[in-house]
C-alpha cells in the first residue's frame, strides 16, 4: 500500500529537510515520468511532468510513496546535505512500443528548474547519448551513498515477500 501526500498533510512529515538531523537514512530510488523529452547542450527537459515524484526503497525498509515534484526540486536548496553539494546520478529511459527508442543514458543531475509541468536539469552525461527530442520517458534518480536521504521514515511499509 502506498501513502500519497495530500494538501492536508504536513510536508515535513513526509519529506525531511536536507538539513534536518532527525531524518532517518533511507536509500531510495526516485522516479519522475513525463510525456515528452528534449535536450540541448548540457541540459535535459521533461515535458508533461507528472505531479508527483515516486520513491521506493528496498530492504530492509521497503517503503514507497509519492512527493510533489515541486517539493523534490527543493532538495537542491542550499545546505550541507543538499543535492547541490552531492548531485544524484540518474538513468533516463525512453518508452517506445515500436522498438526505435534511444538507448538509456546515465546522467548526473544538477540545477533543476521547474515551471508548471516542465522540468529542466543541467546534466553531465556519464554514458549514452541524448536525442534532441523524444516522447514518453522516465528518469530514475539514485541517491545511494548519500549520508542523509531526503525521505523521512513515515512512508508506507510493504509486507515482506513470502519465501518458498
Amino acid at each position: 500500500m502506498t501513502k500519497n501526500w495530500s494538501p492536508g498533510d504536513r510536508l515535513d512529515a513526509k519529506v525531511g529537510k536536507t538539513s534536518d538531523p532527525q531524518v532517518e537514512r533511507i536509500d531510495a530510488l526516485f522516479v519522475q515520468s513525463a510525456t515528452a523529452f528534449s535536450s540541448g547542450p548540457g541540459t535535459i527537459t521533461l515535458h508533461g511532468l507528472a505531479d508527483s515524484t515516486v520513491y521506493f526503497a528496498d530492504r530492509p525498509r521497503r517503503e514507497i510513496g509519492h512527493i510533489p515534484s515541486h517539493r523534490f526540486v527543493q532538495l537542491w536548496e542550499p545546505g550541507a546535505n543538499s543535492f547541490a553539494v552531492d548531485p544524484p546520478n540518474a538513468v533516463l529511459s525512453f518508452l517506445d512500443e515500436e522498438g526505435t527508442a534511444p538507448e538509456d543514458a546515465a546522467l548526473v543531475l544538477r540545477e533543476p528548474r521547474l515551471e508548471d509541468d516542465t522540468l529542466s536539469y543541467s546534466v553531465e552525461i556519464l554514458d549514452g547519448n541524448l536525442p534532441p527530442r523524444f516522447g514518453p520517458c522516465a528518469l530514475f534518480i539514485d541517491v545511494f551513498g548519500r549520508s542523509l536521504s531526503p525521505v523521512s521514515s513515515s512512508g508506507a511499509r510493504l509486507k515482506p515477500a513470502k519465501s518458498g
